[in-house]
């Protein structure tokens, strides 16, 4: 008979093969594990400290560290040390850098191997006013096909997954249990802003070597598909600049220096029009192709693996549910479902996220502005870097007479590949597959974390994602992370934990 829990969403005949004579075929090379009996003793330590683990991600919300908001960020990186010591790293050190701090911390077991884990501390802004329940409320709530949630923001991004790891740490320790590798824990407080100073935390001498002694790095995840349960295995991601156009009179010489009467227009220069001019060349007429100078000389083309992997992938991820998430009916060009996802893996993109300028309150207010600000995001892939493009921008603007719009770089960093061989890699296949989770591997995220840091030199480490679990919403309003999965392909916080536990032991023992 299959049984599914209320707290874990797990189907419990699968996991009842884990733990009989059956567990001695699927734990492979995790054999030790499963037939000692840890995995029963550890899973039960893991219900027993569920509502630890659901309050642990409610208090880790109510502190929102806001990097663009200058918001308790001491505040957060103390937290995020506390959180460390709690889950049983011994060494815990905040890490200063030129702009908001990072926390460094080692678990030694005395185990062979090592395992890097990158966590972030700070969420996005949020618009109290756009969500169904309070954003630092963390309320747990019922959301239809899914179960019970917990709704707040840096739910799914990432307090919630990363809460799932370290649940695993302590259902380790609550079992009688040690991890099976030494962990090196580093992070950031600055990833929202697109991580400007954490190659500081990373270059500091001892974190660096703690860091080369390991088998790669991961950042726990919670992506599992609701239609299927299934998650991508990525072997990468893009790159990412974020940076501010501005258009000012003061700068141009032309127009207000300030906000004037709107009438003024029949005889006075327009900077938010000379901001859009220029936003115009940065872009084919459609919007969707971007034409900055030289932008596509470095453009490493998809592989004939990459291809292949994409086409697989085709066939195992649902369309339906894609567009389903994103709240769209067609696709760019209106292509198919496999060129779409060629095309999200292989295209760099030109993106607008805010235009500012002038009034925006209720009604109308008859002003021509002074000053208009288009808020931008580049995303990079092999072999672009975050220089070069910087540097192609600002000569494409010159070149066309907009020397006096400002390009304000607040953050980046260049894209991220590893190796499809790797240990890291196939102890995340090897993981999924013994869980019984379907899994496709793609050649990269189309989003960005700053992975550069670690898989470039002097690191030079595997660096990917790793969780089951589902969430989602982020940077969003109503954000959630299911703690109760009511579908039975998704697992809930448990079975997060477990897959957790799962893994490390996977990276102990492969080879």
């Amino acid at each position: 008979m299959t049984i599914t829990s209320k707290r874990s969403g797990l189907v419990q005949d699968r996991r009842t093969l884990l733990t009989g004579a059956a567990a001695l075929t699927l734990f492979t090379p995790g054999l030790t594990f499963a037939a000692s009996g840890d995995l029963a003793a550890v899973r039960k330590a893991a219900e027993i400290g569920f509502d630890a683990s659901v309050k642990r991600i409610q208090d880790w919300i109510a502190l929102p560290s806001i990097a663009a908001e200058d918001r308790d960020m001491d505040k957060g990186a103390d937290y995020m040390m506390a959180l460390a010591r709690d889950a049983g790293f011994q060494q815990v050190e905040k890490v200063p850098t030129d702009g908001y701090p990072g926390v460094f911390a080692t678990l030694d077991v005395g185990a062979k191997r090592w395992m890097g884990i990158y966590f972030m501390y700070d969420v996005k802004q949020f618009d109290p006013a756009e969500w169904s329940s309070p954003p630092l409320e963390a309320r747990i709530v019922d959301k239809p096909g899914f179960g019970k949630v917990i709704v707040g923001r840096g739910a799914v991004n990432q307090k919630g997954p990363e809460a799932a790891f370290l649940a695993a740490l302590h259902a380790l320790r609550a079992a009688g249990r040690k991890s099976p590798v030494n962990l090196v824990l580093v992070c950031e407080g600055e990833e929202e802003i697109g991580s400007p100073h954490f190659h500081q935390i990373v270059a500091r001498p001892h974190i660096l070597a703690a860091l080369k002694r390991c088998e790669g790095v991961v950042i726990p995840a919670g992506w599992q598909s609701p239609s299927n349960g299934g998650v991508s295995v990525n072997l990468g991601a893009k790159g990412v600049v974020e940076f501010e156009l501005v258009a000012s009179g003061a700068k141009w010489g032309r127009g207000p220096k300030t906000d004037i009467h709107s009438s003024e227009k029949a005889r006075v220069d327009s900077p938010a029009w000379r901001l859009v001019q220029a936003l115009a060349t940065l872009v084919t007429s459609d919007g969707n192709t971007p034409a900055i100078d030289g932008y596509f000389e470095k453009v490493r083309p998809l592989t004939a693996r990459e291809r292949e992997l994409i086409a697989l992938a085709a066939q195992r991820m649902s369309e339906a549910d894609a567009k389903r998430s994103l709240g769209v009916d067609r696709w760019i060009d209106d292509l198919p479902w496999e060129k779409a996802l060629e095309r999200l893996a292989s295209q760099p993109t030109v993106n607008i996220e805010g235009l500012v300028s002038g009034y925006t309150g209720p009604g109308g207010k008859t002003v021509l502005p002074g000053r208009a600000v288009a808020k931008i995001d580049l995303r990079l892939v092999p072999n672009m870097t975050m220089a070069d493009c910087v540097a192609k921008l600002r000569a494409h603007l010159d070149k066309r007479g907009f020397q006096d719009i400002e390009v304000n770089v607040s953050g980046g960093y260049d894209p991220t590949e590893t190796d499809e061989n790797s240990r890291l890699i196939r102890a995340e296949l090897n993981t999924y597959k013994r869980l019984g989770v379907e899994t496709s591997v793609y050649p990269r995220l189309a989003g960005s974390w700053p992975g550069a840091v670690f898989t470039s030199a002097p690191v030079g480490l595997p660096a990917g994602q790793f969780g089951l679990g589902h969430g989602s919403g982020a940077h969003a309003p109503n954000e959630y992370y299911v703690i109760e999965s009511s579908n039975p392909k998704v697992e809930g916080l448990v079975g997060a934990t477990m897959g957790y536990v799962d893994f490390l032991y996977e990276i102990a023992a492969i080879r």
